[in-house]
């Protein structure tokens, strides 16, 4: 347990925020790549089904399909590896999904079903850091497959469609290495440069978060990169500029690293920073294992409880108020649950006006998707590029695009009366969203408080680490730099830890006298590290 004096007030139940909720932010920079790469993995096999008047199976396809929305951050090299988890996690929510189906048509047991899997799915998710979209899309498959009708002897023909469209996406997402190989590196490396500038032009101490967590995350994505080219050894030197104009903003040259920044756009050549020797700890670092994802699935127990609840009670509600599809409640419910209840709850409010605007957009626009299919096919194939073009600015606008094609596949099978699919939407969307925050505020979540006392604990050791590497005269070449880093990851983890339990309900106040004492410490040792490698590289 700490020894520091919590923070004197820290209130045990917490406002619930309003405003900034709906605020738009910046797109991505790669905001067209998702929303390019989800119409080319759709397209194809909806057109091929069109044409043999199939649609009836696009279900099963788009399953596969939108795997291609997964991992665009990533490195090729790990981008292979967490698409083909993606596809596959895909392929077994969905059959355990038909195979429900097709063994019992009891709806309160398919509810407790998708809701298990929905909880599984995002403790999978949350634990592999997979990123966005998470675990919504897999459990809007799973869910809505425990509905469709369906025997044992289909199910292996539809888990191959599955399969089959999840391949073309594996390939679509990859396509881009061919042309640019080393695209994800380098937007995270410019990233982490223009984020070391704005420090050192403002020196606001709220910027050094986010400053330090850029370049933690530019290091992560170049050690999982693969093979060691020589682009990636001088992607790595920039990122170590990086950390010098975060150890020393008064020395850093802002307009510099903005120039690095915007020259590392394109194919162009990758500019030369100096000092090779301080690369030696890389090697070290990619010598030793990674963290097994799974040691994170115990901390993620609470989020889970709170999704399969939350889930279950949003279905069995839906059930009880008759309306015929629960798994939008399901999934409802399951959009929101994020790292805290009050997280969660803007997540809620995001969720609601999104899709209450959304069916607005669909009763607009079912008159020209009910011209003839193809009209229905390219007017789902619009909205999936405006899901992914708009969700990145706020999760309500991309909402907007998501409920109209969420509908509109429902008619694949064929056309439905709209004015019922519109009214079973809002109530489904107004009950999953009531429930699932009931569930987030009843389900409390106390590891929180572990996590960051597991984070102090660990920033204090990468501290003394380095503290006791930079009073050793002459210390094992690179151990200070991966000693350096190991002391950054821990600080940016406990960051993460700190604001995700302040927004927790029913949680023990903090240690905040500890953390503050943690973080200024760590932060002058990284400093120190910074200095004393820069007056070793300048010795003769």
């Amino acid at each position: 347990m700490s020894s520091a004096t919590p923070l004197a007030g820290t209130p045990r139940v917490r406002r619930l925020p309003l405003a900034g909720v709906l605020r738009l932010g910046r797109p991505s920079d790669i905001w067209f790549k998702p929303a390019l790469s989800v119409v080319v993995a759709v397209a194809p096999p909806n057109l091929t089904l069109l044409a043999f008047d199939r649609l009836d199976l696009a279900m099963y396809t788009m399953a596969g399909s939108l795997c291609a929305l997964y991992a665009h951050h990533r490195p090729y090299a790990a981008r292979g590896r967490a698409l083909a988890g993606v596809v596959l996690g895909m392929v077994a929510g969905l059959g355990v999904g038909l195979v429900a189906a097709s063994l019992t048509g009891s709806a309160v047991v398919l509810v407790t079903v998708g809701a298990l899997v929905a909880a599984v799915q995002k403790a999978l998710c949350d634990a592999t850091r997979i990123g966005p979209p998470g675990h919504v899309v897999l459990t809007f498959i799973s869910s809505a497959s425990l509905f469709a009708p369906q025997t044992l002897a289909q199910v292996p023909g539809h888990l191959a469609l599955a399969l089959a469209a999840g391949t073309w996406a594996w390939l679509v997402g990859m396509a881009p290495g061919l042309f640019r190989p080393h695209g994800p590196e380098r937007r995270a490396t410019a990233h982490a440069l223009n984020a070391a500038a704005a420090y050192a032009e403002n020196r606001r101490p709220h910027g050094s978060g986010t400053a330090h967590a850029a370049v933690q995350a530019a290091w992560q994505t170049l050690l999982s990169a693969g093979a060691r080219s020589e682009t990636r050894r001088a992607l790595e030197r920039l990122v170590v500029r990086a950390e010098v104009a975060l150890a020393s903003p008064g020395d850093a040259d802002p307009h510099r690293l903005r120039v690095w920044a915007r020259e590392l756009r394109g194919t162009g050549p990758v500019p030369r920073a100096a000092y090779d020797d301080e690369l030696l700890g890389v090697e070290a670092e990619l010598a030793v294992p990674a963290r097994r994802w799974w040691r994170a699935l115990g901390p993620l127990a609470p989020i889970a409880m709170r999704t399969a609840l939350g889930c279950a009670l949003a279905g069995y509600a839906s059930l009880a108020l008759g309306v015929g599809r629960p798994y939008w409640a399901l999934v409802t419910a399951a959009s929101l649950y994020q790292a805290n209840v009050t997280l969660t709850w803007s997540r809620g409010v995001q969720r609601v006006v999104g899709n209450l605007v959304g069916v607005l957009v669909f009763a607009a626009v079912v008159p020209l998707a009910h011209l003839g299919p193809a009209a229905l096919v390219l007017c789902c194939l619009a909205f999936n590029f405006g899901a992914e073009a708009l969700i990145g600015r706020n999760y309500w606008l991309g909402s907007i695009c998501v409920t109209p094609m969420a509908l509109l596949i429902t008619e694949f099978a064929g056309y439905q009366e709209p004015g019922r699919l519109i009214t079973e939407r809002v109530v489904d969307t107004l009950v999953g969203a009531l429930v699932g925050i009931v569930a987030a505020m009843a389900v409390t979540n106390r590891r929180a408080g572990d996590r960051v006392e597991h984070a102090l604990a660990t920033v204090e050791r990468a501290r003394a680490r380095a503290a006791r590497l930079l009073a050793e005269p002459h210390p094992a070449p690179g151990s200070l730099d991966t000693a350096r880093r190991a002391l950054a990851a821990a600080l940016v983890d406990l960051r993460a830890g700190v604001e995700a339990a302040s927004g927790e309900w029913w949680q023990r106040a903090l240690p905040q006298e500890r953390v503050v004492r943690a973080e200024q410490a760590g932060h002058r040792t990284l400093a120190a590290t910074i200095r004393h490698h820069r007056a070793e590289g300048a010795r003769p």
